[in-house]
């Protein structure tokens, strides 16, 4: 198995993920929050979906689906388009209400273009350096598998949050 390989296993774990917490929620469950200052389902949810897609796209020269499928006009957030919910606290987190077809929908968008691009990559390319602010600076390999860490992160605390919520 190559390096690209494992990268496509490992996104292509999220999906499943995503769809199985979505599966378990009804709209009040996606809303719901453990205490006040907790993020919701929705918001982890498409908070992942989000830094997946600028993240990926950036990398990859191409516009997010966010703006080019038009999910940033049918979630209609009253967020600026480039955000992506990074530092979010508990009132702009309340912001984010979706329902699950269309977070569902938004996820699947990101992540097929995610496999896409990932399929044209080669061993080499994850050598690329794709940000020189940092010490050392961050290769493409090194962004992928933190775009992959963080989503897998998000999904997991989304399925305790419907976990909690179903026991409750």
């Amino acid at each position: 198995m190559d390096a690209t390989d494992l990268l496509l296993d490992g996104h292509g774990r999220i999906r499943p993920a995503v769809h199985a917490v979505l599966d378990q929620c009804d709209e009040a469950a996606l809303t719901a929050r453990l205490d006040p200052g907790a993020n919701t389902i929705a918001w982890l949810l498409w908070h992942l979906a989000r830094v997946q897609d600028d993240h990926v796209c950036e990398v990859a020269g191409t516009e997010q689906a966010w703006t080019a499928g038009g999910w940033a006009r049918r979630f209609a957030l009253p967020l600026p388009d480039e955000e992506t919910g990074y530092g979010f606290g508990p009132e702009q987190v309340g912001l984010v209400r979706a329902g699950a077809d269309l977070l569902g929908g938004y996820y699947d968008a990101v992540h097929e273009r995610t496999e896409r691009y990932l399929r044209t990559l080669t061993a080499q390319d994850l050598d690329r350096v794709v940000d020189e602010r940092w010490d050392p600076p961050v290769t493409l390999g090194v962004r992928l598998v933190s775009v992959l860490d963080d989503d897998l992160e998000h999904v997991a605390q989304a399925a305790f949050v419907a976990g909690v919520l179903q026991r409750r």
